[in-house]
């Protein structure tokens, strides 16, 4: 057993083996570090993996959403997007890049995803100033979509997926499974590949559609809105510039290392899975909230492993004395600077605010040792015991 002193445990880091730096260092050596042939196999295998048409590999998480946001407000209209303010800002700061108002609803208080409830209510008394829902499979927690995709085929709203945190997971209904990505029930869904993410690319991201039209227009936008010559063949260096574009490519180099962690996510999501379970026996009885998703019928990616207590701030710090660094997701969007000052300070997030005041994120990634969720798991009880 390590002493007090070895520890060093964060919430989450990358797990990368001699497979990943032999795929990079073999891409270096080849010749496209970017626009490159890996991209393109990168898409076709994350397409392949969630079961959707098309996959639009891009520079970060941030750069999926905002692409996606503005293929589905091409026009740059004034309109509210149904949203929820427990995530990182990106999620709404993409919206604001497209001239679009996030409006956020409640999360619902038994899974920490947006309330499916609030937004039928938003809706059923003003719908016309909407244009979308985004959601966030917060945690790893698949949000029900089929009762999304309803609710926005009835008021005619495009869905995004912010699906960060849901790589892996999946929809179970009759039976059926829809991986998270599929975008069966959604205009799109969005990733992130930030090193404490399921897999990691350094920083990447990538955008999932079946639907064409969507699949052009990214293409276009990622790289400029430059749309190249491929009729003319005398004359091959033409090219058009049809959108106002921008520079979002994901270079060869990441997607090498994306493809290389790809084939070991499944294993990741076991681990994951592995690891909640165990908190999950552990730390019952504590005067704590355990995530609420055991029961599910869905597949949890588990992100993120949240404990709810009352003295969080307490608990954060002793752990930290110790050597395990657990982090707070996330401040709420709607208490941020920025967005009280262009969207008022008056919003009713009970739900929200309540959970903020006692979250608290856990070590969870695959690299985790039992010695090491032994000594987490042993730290906590001793706070709450002592």
């Amino acid at each position: 057993m390590k002493s007090v002193m070895q520890y060093k445990i964060p919430y989450g880091k990358q797990t990368i083996d001699d497979a990943d730096l032999n795929a990079v260092v073999e891409t270096l050596k080849s010749d496209f570090l970017t626009q490159g042939p890996k991209v393109v196999e990168f898409e076709k295998q994350i397409a392949e993996y969630c079961g959707a048409k098309y996959a639009v590999a891009c520079s970060s998480g941030t750069a999926a959403l905002h692409m996606s946001y503005r293929v589905l407000n091409l026009k740059l209209e004034e309109k509210k997007v149904l949203t929820t303010s427990l995530s990182f800002s990106a999620t709404t700061n993409a919206m604001l890049y497209c001239n679009l108002t996030p409006e956020f609803v409640d999360i619902d208080p038994q899974n920490y995803c947006i309330s499916i409830e609030a937004i039928e209510e938003k809706l059923k008394s003003d719908h016309e100033n909407y244009i979308g829902i985004s959601l966030v499979h917060f945690a790893g927690l698949p949000v029900d979509m089929k009762r999304i995709k309803e609710i926005a085929d009835k008021y005619n709203l495009w869905v995004v997926e912010d699906a960060c945190h849901a790589l892996g997971a999946e929809l179970s209904y009759d039976n059926k499974i829809s991986k998270i990505g599929s975008s069966e029930f959604s205009s799109c869904s969005t990733f992130s590949f930030h090193p404490v993410k399921h897999i990691t690319t350094g920083e990447g991201g990538v955008i999932t559609t079946n639907d064409d039209a969507l699949y052009e227009k990214l293409m276009l936008l990622r790289s400029h809105g430059i749309k190249k010559n491929s009729e003319e063949k005398d004359e091959l260096w033409k090219q058009d510039l049809i959108e106002l574009g921008f520079n979002y490519r994901m270079p060869d180099i990441n997607a090498a290392l994306g493809i290389s962690q790809l084939n070991k996510l499944d294993g990741f999501i076991l681990k994951r899975n592995e690891i909640a379970k165990l908190y999950d026996q552990e730390l019952t009885g504590l005067p704590l909230v355990l995530p609420k998703s055991n029961g599910s019928k869905h597949k949890h990616a588990y992100h993120l492993y949240v404990i709810l207590t009352e003295k969080r701030k307490d608990l954060y710090h002793f752990l930290r004395e110790k050597g395990i660094f657990t982090q707070v997701h996330y401040v709420p969007i709607h208490q941020m600077t920025l967005y009280k000052e262009t969207l008022g300070q008056n919003l009713n997030l009970k739900n929200t605010d309540y959970y903020y005041e006692r979250c608290l994120s856990l070590p969870i990634y695959p690299k985790l040792s039992r010695e090491e969720q032994s000594y987490v798991i042993s730290n906590v009880r001793r706070f709450f015991q002592d």
